[in-house]
């Protein structure tokens, strides 16, 4: 074959390569079709589970795939992890408090994820001990059971810091949404409108909690009710003192404006007490550095010339 037959051919293969590739990236930069039409029916309630704005499709999570193709094996290991473990009841409460559409189940088989990590990893460090000596396979044994014990632990120890993390940011947008809720209210709208107004302007934890909260009532449930349901499951004592006092407001026919300027200013000032609170506690813990390695560090560059200088002069 000529070079220029070979380069009509290898000019076709990379023309064609290319197309392949564009033709794949333009797929996957399509929307997924749950995308463009769950954000229509984030109000609509799901039988046997709390009405949430939607924030994902199903099936988004990386570990979905694998449960699916391991499912019977993954689902005896998450059962077996309940038994152990126990405690699904503070599991649920705090998926509820990070507001994510997952069963206690869901969490268990990503918890066995978790461990299998772990135990993968240790494997991998015994198997290479095991090339450069002798390991003993009673305690490489233990040491996999212990990284997945540890794995585990993790996704446990994962799932309270990010509801720790949601927590405080709901605290520091909760004066800014409380604001937002008493101009509202004293414009003249009722409670209903004034948190459709804050739900669809603002962007934030809160703003999905108040969100889930909005969804319940335009499906039927009271105003107050809902509000003692965010009460009684939310994990911040203000959220649950502005929830009871919205509810005895709109059930008591008080000024509803006033309450939630109160409560606005009051987590203000606890937020400022906090925070003073905070650098006293972090400018005590300066002055340990400053004592135990810069004085004495201090005290030797000053003392140290003269005590050379004394020894010389010394007979």
């Amino acid at each position: 074959m000529s070079p220029t037959a070979w380069g009509g051919v290898l000019g076709a293969t990379a023309a064609l390569g290319i197309l392949l590739v564009a033709s794949r990236v333009a797929a996957l930069r399509r929307p997924h079709l749950g995308l463009r039409v769950l954000p229509y029916l984030r109000d609509v309630p799901r039988i046997g589970q709390p009405v949430r704005p939607v924030a994902s499709p199903a099936g988004a999570s990386p570990f979905h795939a694998a449960s699916e193709v391991f499912g019977p094996g993954v689902r005896a290991a998450a059962d077996l992890v309940e038994r152990v473990l126990g405690g699904s009841a503070s599991v649920r409460r705090r998926l509820d408090r990070l507001g994510v559409e997952m069963t206690v189940h869901e969490f268990r088989v990503e918890q066995v994820f978790w461990g299998l990590g772990g135990f993968g990893l240790v494997a991998g460090v015994q198997v290479l001990r095991a090339l450069s000596g002798p390991v003993s396979p009673v305690a490489a044994l233990i040491l996999c059971g212990v990284g997945f014990g540890t794995g585990v632990l993790l996704r446990d120890n994962r799932l309270s810091a990010q509801v720790t993390r949601r927590e405080r940011q709901m605290v520091v947008e909760f004066p800014v949404v409380a604001e937002l809720l008493a101009l509202s209210v004293a414009a003249g709208e009722s409670p209903v409108a004034a948190l459709d107004r804050v739900v669809r302007r603002c962007r934030g934890e809160l703003a999905r909690e108040l969100g889930g909260l909005l969804a319940r009532i335009r499906t039927g449930e009271s105003v107050g009710q809902a509000f003692d349901r965010l009460a009684s499951t939310t994990g911040l004592e203000l959220v649950a003192r502005f929830s009871r006092g919205v509810a005895v407001a709109v059930e008591r026919g008080t000024p509803l404006a006033d309450v939630l300027h109160a409560q606005a200013a009051d987590v203000r000032e606890a937020g400022r007490r906090a925070l003073i609170e905070s650098a006293a506690r972090r400018e005590v813990a300066m002055m340990a550095p400053v004592v135990f390695l810069v004085l004495p560090v201090t005290i030797v560059f000053a003392f140290f010339p003269g005590a050379i200088g004394l020894r010389l002069m010394a007979p």
